[in-house]
C-alpha cells in the first residue's frame, strides 16, 4: 500500500506554525505537546516532524536518525513529565493508533502518552 500524507491534517498544521501547541519539548526531528482534550492527568502527544501516517510508514521510510530521535524523544518526555520510575512516576502508557480499524483520528503518526493516575485495562474486551 501506498501511504497518502494529508499536509491540511492538524498536526502538520501545527509543525507549520498554522495552529498554536502547548509545547512539552522539541528536537531536530520531533514535537511533543500537551492534548488539548487531555484523556488522563498527564497526557502529551510525541510526533515526528516528518510526513509519515503510521507508525510501519515511519519505520519503512523514515532515516535511522529520525527514528532514533522520535524513540528517545517519547521516553525522555516520559521522563521530564515525572511518571518515569526512574523521575518519581508510578509508570505511564504509550498509545499509538494506526489506520481505521486502529481508530486512528489524525492521519499523521503521533504517540500519546498517558500518566499521572491508573490507565485501566489495554482494551476493552468484546
Amino acid at each position: 500500500m501506498a501511504y497518502q500524507y494529508d499536509d491540511q491534517n492538524v498536526f502538520a498544521k501545527i509543525l507549520r506554525g498554522e495552529i498554536p501547541c502547548k509545547k512539552v519539548h522539541e528536537t531536530a526531528h520531533s514535537l511533543a505537546f500537551h492534548d488539548i482534550q487531555p484523556a488522563k492527568p498527564v497526557h502529551v502527544l510525541v510526533i515526528p516532524k516528518g510526513a509519515y501516517v503510521t507508525y510501519d510508514h515511519f519505520t519503512a521510510e523514515a532515516p535511522d536518525a529520525e527514528i532514533l530521535d522520535f524513540t528517545k524523544t517519547v521516553g525522555e518526555v516520559a521522563k521530564m513529565l515525572g511518571v518515569t520510575e526512574a523521575s518519581g512516576g508510578n509508570g505511564f502508557r504509550i498509545l499509538s493508533n494506526a489506520g481505521p480499524d486502529g481508530t486512528q483520528e489524525v492521519p499523521h503518526l503521533h504517540v500519546h502518552i498517558f500518566g499521572g493516575g491508573p490507565c485501566g485495562p489495554m482494551i476493552k474486551r468484546d
